[in-house]
């Protein structure tokens, strides 16, 4: 190989994705406009390795996290939706989800207090893959360039065929085994910027 060929190979290698990169989801509920997707096991692995340097959020809500549990190796949760227990939404046999308004300056506050930028790599996890693809395309849409969306999710997509059809156990965080937990860190949940669930 020569020289030339060798620079340009490694400028391809450090500009390029990097080396976890789940495939692009095939549910369109699941696509972002920056294409940045990891498996559960890619965030937990890319967490590992850059620590304080990436910011990993659970955006579900707080009932979420103490029914269903959450990543132990989770920053911060803040919620992009809440649920409103006065709206019912037949669709879904539940109570309304609604947007929350506190969401992106949430967001910001807590990048700027971990000293990082629009540029720091941010890793968003929610239920299924959907939420986050929404909460990406968000941030997106406002600067941040390196928000990746864990396209399984904490639960997992749900099954399609067998006794435990429209349960969630094909895929997600929990059915990969990583390390998750019931209890919660009172410093791991922005609060402050939370509308609460009515």
């Amino acid at each position: 190989m020569s020289k030339l060929q060798t620079k340009l190979l490694l400028l391809a290698f450090l500009f390029s994705v990097p080396a976890y990169a789940a495939e692009k989801p095939t549910s369109i509920k699941k696509q972002t406009t920056a294409a940045n997707y990891l498996t559960a096991q890619e965030a937990y692995d890319l967490k590992q390795q850059q620590g304080k340097k990436l910011l990993f959020v659970d955006i579900r809500t707080p009932s979420e996290l103490v029914f269903v549990g959450s990543p132990e190796n989770l920053d911060i949760n803040i919620p992009f939706l809440t649920i409103d227990y006065k709206q019912w939404n037949e669709k879904e046999s539940s109570f309304k989800k609604v947007p929350n308004k506190q969401f992106l300056l949430g967001f910001s506050h807590v990048v700027n207090s971990k000293n990082l930028t629009k540029d720091s790599s941010i890793i968003l996890l929610c239920r299924s893959g959907k939420r986050s693809a929404k909460a990406a395309n968000l941030l997106s849409s406002i600067g941040y360039t390196k928000v990746y969306t864990v396209v399984d999710g904490f639960e997992g997509d749900k099954r399609k065929l067998g006794k435990n059809k429209g349960k969630r156990g094909v895929n997600g965080w929990k059915n990969a085994g990583l390390p998750w937990t019931y209890k919660l860190d009172r410093s791991r949940l922005d609060l402050e910027h939370t509308s609460f669930e009515k």
